[in-house]
């Protein structure tokens, strides 16, 4: 996780590319007969994005279960709420913060994300983040357009945001007595 992301994604490159490491164990395995292909895909760009942000999700999440009062779920488990109401009803609202801190620190980075698509999905595989990317790149670039772009996302994002903080608002008061 402390790796520099273009290490990692050029780490991802290596696994997932044709006679790579995940091919030769689905290979041994008996699970697949020929090696499959998997660079240059999407599911290669969500798998290299998953491997990038995860880390940025389970830590709030953690954070969160570990202020959880797990005498909540025994104080449940004592009124005879099964498992499934527990968890719907005390400990997802109980930890919400944390997952929306994680969404929230996933989504922003990942909307502009272009290393990834870049390296992993080729030249098919197409993000706003490497739509933007392009505008800037040498001198054939269109500027404007990128500008433009970047302020398209970066309104986008906002919304996104303040939707999301009036919605955890809206949550925190239903919550208190």
């Amino acid at each position: 996780y402390w790796v520099n992301l273009l290490i990692r994604t050029v780490s991802m490159k290596f696994l997932l590319r044709d006679q790579g490491p995940l091919n030769d164990f689905l290979l041994w395995t008996g699970l697949i007969d020929d090696p499959i292909r998997i660079i240059n895909t999407n599911a290669a760009v969500q798998i290299g994005l998953f491997y990038s942000y995860l880390p940025f999700m389970v830590l709030p999440i953690y954070a969160s279960v570990e202020r959880y009062n797990f005498a909540l779920s025994e104080a449940a488990a004592d009124l005879y709420a099964d498992k499934w109401t527990t968890l719907r009803r005390i400990v997802i609202p109980s930890v919400r913060p944390g997952i929306v801190a994680g969404c929230i620190l996933v989504f922003v980075p990942s909307l502009g994300a272009f290393l990834a698509p870049d390296l992993l999905g080729g030249a098919k595989n197409f993000m706003i983040g490497s739509l933007i990317e392009e505008q800037f790149k040498g001198n054939a670039g269109n500027w404007p357009f990128g500008a433009a772009a970047s302020m398209i996302l970066l309104t986008l994002v906002l919304v996104i945001l303040v939707f999301l903080a009036r919605q955890q608002a809206r949550a925190e008061r239903e919550a208190t007595p």
